[in-house]
């Protein structure tokens, strides 16, 4: 399997997203598919073109999109597939979004691209071939200590009416680092622990499409991912840690300090 002509093709594909996404900014309907979580037409019109070109380039793959586009579900290669990833920050003028595509063979990602065209920054990633960020190799930082780390987070849709909705364990984690941000997209998250801007990521109930490209940039990056309990991730995860390696254990004590926390493991 050549899996460079799939990246290939999921690049142009981010890269003609991106491009959509530009243009419509300040001009797109919003409306709300939940009490806080946000669809613009920007995100719809990004995923028709998504679906068209992967599935029109590979008609042997499947494809399941944020936006409810779903077909050949039962392919051994999906395309995973967030055509706007950072819904409120878009809307709001912020430009911390991407276009996140990823490549399952068998459940595992094996292609991403994670486009950030606001911010001029493409992620890439193979299974087995490394990241990179606009053609340049990346890796996580070398930090070892909690107390010196940045780490980012983001909090589910649902935390006004799920008690398990990441605020304690942000409280236990904000008094153990140097740092602590939250930016909006989880795929950027776990791209910029990939490229040691961050030393840990952690979040709770994401969806595939929010990270599986991510996911695979920043574990060919050298990140240690699992979940709160260093076990492997359900799919879709219930939890995720992202880390550069040298601090997960100690971003696993301090995530287990919360007491309300009842782990789905």
């Amino acid at each position: 399997m050549d899996v460079q002509k799939y990246l290939k093709i999921a690049k142009e594909t981010a890269d003609a997203a991106g491009e959509i996404l530009m243009s419509q900014r300040g001009t797109a309907g919003i409306e709300h598919k939940s009490r806080l979580e946000l669809v613009t037409q920007a995100d719809k019109d990004s995923e028709h073109l998504c679906h068209e070109r992967l599935t029109t380039a590979f008609p042997e793959t499947g494809y399941l999109g944020e936006e409810g586009t779903s077909s050949n579900p039962g392919a051994e290669l999906q395309w995973i597939v967030d055509p706007l990833d950072g819904t409120n920050n878009y809307a709001h003028g912020i430009p911390n979004w991407s276009v996140s595509i990823a490549l399952r063979k068998g459940g595992e990602t094996i292609v991403a691209v994670v486009h950030a065209p606001a911010l001029g920054e493409t992620y890439t990633a193979v299974q087995g071939g490394g990241a990179s960020l606009n053609g340049e190799a990346i890796c996580v930082s070398t930090i070892d200590k909690l107390v010196r780390s940045v780490v980012v987070t983001g909090f589910p849709y649902d935390r006004g009416e799920n008690p398990q909705n990441n605020l304690d364990h942000f409280k236990a984690v904000a008094l153990k680092v140097q740092g602590i941000r939250r930016f909006g997209s989880a795929a950027l998250d776990l791209c910029w622990v990939g490229v040691g801007r961050f030393e840990a990521f952690w979040e709770l109930r994401l969806a595939p499409w929010d990270m599986a490209a991510g996911w695979l940039i920043a574990k060919e990056a050298g990140a240690r991912i699992t979940n709160f309990s260093g076990g492997p991730l359900a799919d879709p995860p219930t939890h995720l840690l992202c880390t550069n390696g040298l601090v997960h254990d100690e971003m696993m004590a301090a995530l287990a300090e919360n007491p309300a926390w009842k782990a789905d493991e």
